[in-house]
């Protein structure tokens, strides 16, 4: 993976926080900063894994340890999934 530095403006008491000192906390900032794209979904969560050279599931188990769902389902939304899928396995549409 090439890396390419960026300059950001951020204020001042951000510096230490935003200045990882491993490369785990250097991957979760870049998770961090590719969320917005994925919640907006200008790019998938393996177009962001990628970009960050890991596998998606890498990066769900990532995001989810961070508090961020894979799935942004509620409750009923999850059982209309599961209520068409039943109807598709059983044949009927």
């Amino acid at each position: 993976m090439t890396l390419a530095h960026v300059k950001i403006s951020v204020p001042l008491e951000m510096v230490s926080y935003v200045t990882p000192n491993d490369k785990d906390m250097e991957l979760e900032r870049n998770a961090l900063l590719l969320y917005p794209y994925i919640k907006n979904l200008t790019i998938s969560h393996g177009k962001a894994a990628e970009i960050l050279g890991i596998c998606k599931s890498e990066l769900i188990n990532l995001y989810d340890k961070l508090g961020l769902s894979y799935l942004d389902l509620d409750i009923k939304e999850v059982e209309e999934e599961v209520s068409l899928y039943k109807k598709i396995k059983e044949g009927k549409i």
